[in-house]
């Protein structure tokens, strides 16, 4: 397979493995990827597992056409990408092995190989010059494993990914991607999110045209939407909305409790019900999905004085696997002696912002009259969000939506007539119950203002805690002059035609604009309330909590000079301009402040 007109694929597909690494299924076989790059000298990047130790060497001297390689270049120990170094060795002798410290460490534990004078040890940020290629190491540790690095080509564009952006399944099959590369990474890379978020940000330095990995196809085209989900995944932020049951049934009743449940989530709006019998179906795809639903259920009996061992194994992966930033329910079963619900909660204790539902259900021995009542009302706080955005079901003149406006943060939405817009505002005030009317300050630079001055129409959108800084940056870092801030996302409107939020916020209101005050800088607009919506119970987003929760903290150290308050950008410099604009978040010199 040709990648460019000098790298080549050289990898093989494996059809005989029915479970990875002795856990996962894979049903469609595992790709083992290697390259060959063909320029004044030549590097081969990585072997391949031991079970296709000919047939990659048949590839490899295929792709030389009668040449000699120059280095091998190791990225990742794993067996089943270096297990051919030795036997690599053995046929081209004269190669240099490149990797790092760490990686010849694990060389020598696999093979004993004595490499003096055949090696080359490369740091973070070294190079490698192949001729016309130049090649840049990055390291990646715990991506998944400590000597893991990734190789830039400046040449061609090319990443050459380690293990990243892998995905489960051999080349000659076709099947999605998403899927299985997401039950890749929650499985193999999940426990690891900071480091692969780190890995991002030097990605997002790099002009990459191509990305090759050692498991799955070469990727070519919307490079974004790989680069996102992997942002997404490795930031435990959920992908999609939706709620997972995961359950264990000795006798079929808490089985029972499980289906009532899924119908009724069914009927009230929940986008997508997932149900997993953990002692029957795949367990490394339920713990993908808990990782891409928004919502996760737990049911299981009390067993042996603790809970069902399926249920146990299942919350084991959750928590080895970093499991965060969820809401999750429980149902539990017991005929004398209740303990799952406690057993389970103590599990989960590690997992972080873990937002516990209110209403769970609590069942002896067998489903009740009571036991659907406590079912109704788990449902009723599971699809709050849900009910409140389904223009049918949903209560558009809930005022207590009003409740939500405090000293907090707020995405104001508007639309130009040809595009909708978005911008962060910080004062938004209620003044009056009867009728009810809000005022909101927006400054006179920002784009919104001049729009809702010609509309005369807006919709506030209360930001909950959940918020990550995403979306201060798309809705606060740029204008919607030149901007689409709502490219890609999904869109709700309210009764007036605008935007709400899909995610991430409390409850919003349409208004329509009565009275507007000029107060300089800025201009109030007081405005009467066409409707409300409460999305959840979620707290409001503060300005404290977004200062010392959210918003990255900025890297001054060994700089001097000034960092915005606002963004984190820093101005390296003795005196900070007068006329200064930040290049981030368009704020001025009154926001920014010394590098202590």
């Amino acid at each position: 397979m040709k990648i460019t007109d000098t790298i080549r694929y050289a990898g093989v597909n494996d059809h005989q493995v029915d479970l990875f690494e002795g856990q996962y299924k894979v049903p469609n076989g595992m790709s083992y990827n290697s390259y060959v790059i063909l320029d004044d000298k030549i590097a081969v990047m990585d072997t391949v597992d031991a079970n296709f130790t000919h047939e990659w060497l048949d590839n490899i001297q295929q792709i030389l056409d009668g040449r000699r390689p120059d280095y091998l270049i190791v990225q990742h120990m794993e067996p089943d990408h270096a297990a051919n170094v030795a036997n690599f060795l053995k046929v081209y002798p004269d190669t240099t092995v490149v990797s790092n410290k760490k990686a010849f460490n694990m060389i020598q534990n696999f093979f004993d190989l004595d490499l003096e004078g055949r090696k080359i040890e490369v740091e973070n940020g070294g190079t490698l010059s192949l001729g016309f290629h130049q090649l840049t190491f990055v390291f990646a540790p715990m991506v998944h494993w400590p000597e893991v690095m990734v190789t830039y080509d400046s040449t061609e564009k090319v990443l050459f990914s380690a293990d990243g952006f892998g995905k489960f399944g051999a080349l000659d099959v076709e099947e999605p991607w998403d899927d299985e590369a997401r039950r890749y990474f929650i499985g193999i890379v999940g426990k690891y999110g900071k480091q692969v978020q780190a890995l991002l940000k030097v990605a997002a330095t790099l002009d990459i045209q191509k990305i090759c990995p050692l498991h799955g196809p070469v990727l070519t085209e919307d490079l974004g939407h790989y680069i996102g989900l992997y942002d997404t995944w490795s930031s435990y932020t959920p992908e999609t909305d939706g709620i997972v049951i995961a359950y264990t049934s000795v006798y079929g009743h808490t089985r029972d409790a499980v289906y009532l449940l899924a119908e009724k989530l069914k009927s009230k709006g929940c986008p997508r019900v997932l149900v997993y019998d953990l002692a029957r179906d795949d367990m490394s795809q339920a713990l993908s999905d808990a990782f891409r639903y928004s919502k996760l259920v737990l049911a299981t009996t009390t067993y042996n004085a603790s809970i069902y061992p399926f249920m146990n194994d299942f919350i084991t992966r959750l928590v080895e696997h970093n499991f965060q930033n969820r809401t999750v329910g429980i149902i539990e079963n017991g005929s004398w002696a209740p303990l799952a619900a406690k057993v389970m909660k103590e599990m989960m204790a590690p997992c972080k912002k873990i937002d516990w539902l209110k209403n769970n259900v609590h069942i002896w021995s067998a489903v009740k009259e009571e036991n659907r009542k406590e079912i109704e009302a788990m449902t009723d706080e599971l699809c709050k969000e849900y009910i409140a955005k389904n223009d049918t079901l949903a209560n558009k003149n809930d005022m207590s939506a009003l409740f939500r406006i405090g000293y907090g943060l707020y995405v104001v939405t508007s639309n130009d007539g040809k595009r909708d817009n978005g911008l962060i505002v910080n004062t938004v005030t209620q003044l009056t119950d009867n009728p009810y009317r809000v005022a909101v300050n927006i400054n006179k630079a920002n784009y919104s203002h001049h729009v809702i001055q010609q509309t005369g129409v807006l919709n506030v959108n209360c930001l909950s805690v959940e918020a990550p800084f995403s979306v201060f940056e798309r809705f606060g870092f740029q204008s919607g002059r030149t901007a689409d801030k709502f490219a890609g996302q999904k869109v709700n409107r309210s009764g007036n035609g605008l935007v709400f939020l899909d995610k991430y916020i409390n409850a919003f209101m349409s208004l329509k604009v009565e009275q507007y005050v000029d107060l300089g800088t800025h201009g109030m607009f007081i405005c009467s309330v066409t409707e409300a919506r409460v999305m959840s119970d979620q707290e409001t987003m503060t300005y404290t909590y977004y200062q010392n929760n959210v918003k990255p903290k900025p890297q001054t150290e060994g700089k001097k000079g000034f960092v915005c308050k606002v963004c984190g950008y820093i101005y390296e410099g003795d005196e900070l301009p007068e006329d200064i604009i930040c290049p981030l978040c368009k704020h001025g010199a009154v926001d920014f402040e010394p590098i202590q």
